[in-house]
């Protein structure tokens, strides 16, 4: 009776690895789906643009807050890059940026052109507060 427990608990302990294996795959594949749709994107390399889209509206609303420390007015984006107050370029294709000034706020703006093929929105944009807001 020993000879024959023996593969039967060997057999019992591969299949819970393969199916805790399945479990946790399964798990992953979740998560990066969910990454995904938080990024505003239906596929990988969207989800990488709109990151970089992201962090260049982030170094730009940056620059404006310290822009506003320094001179007490918000700043044009011709007038952040002349003074060399953000290193961003105007356009991250297919997103080209604008700010939008007020003498009390302001609004970084990220518009997509043309059509989307891939789930991303056609506009993103943060606020003086560092708030985002994403538009279809």
């Amino acid at each position: 009776m020993g000879f024959r427990e023996k593969p039967m608990s060997r057999l019992f302990g591969f299949l819970s690895v393969v199916i805790v294996m399945a479990i946790g795959m399964y798990i992953y594949s979740q998560q990066v789906q969910s990454a995904s749709a938080a990024a505003g994107a239906t596929s990988p390399q969207a989800a990488i643009n709109i990151t970089g889209v992201k962090s260049d509206l982030i170094s730009i609303a940056s620059a404006e807050r310290r822009y506003y420390a320094t001179e007490g007015k918000y700043a044009s984006l011709v007038e952040l890059i002349s003074t060399n107050s953000v290193s961003v370029a105007r356009q991250r294709p297919p997103y080209s940026y604008s700010v939008e000034i007020t003498p009390t706020s302001f609004r970084v703006v990220a518009t997509r052109a043309g059509e989307s093929a891939s789930g991303t929105p056609s506009q993103l944009s943060v606020d003086e507060n560092m708030e985002f807001q994403t538009s279809e």
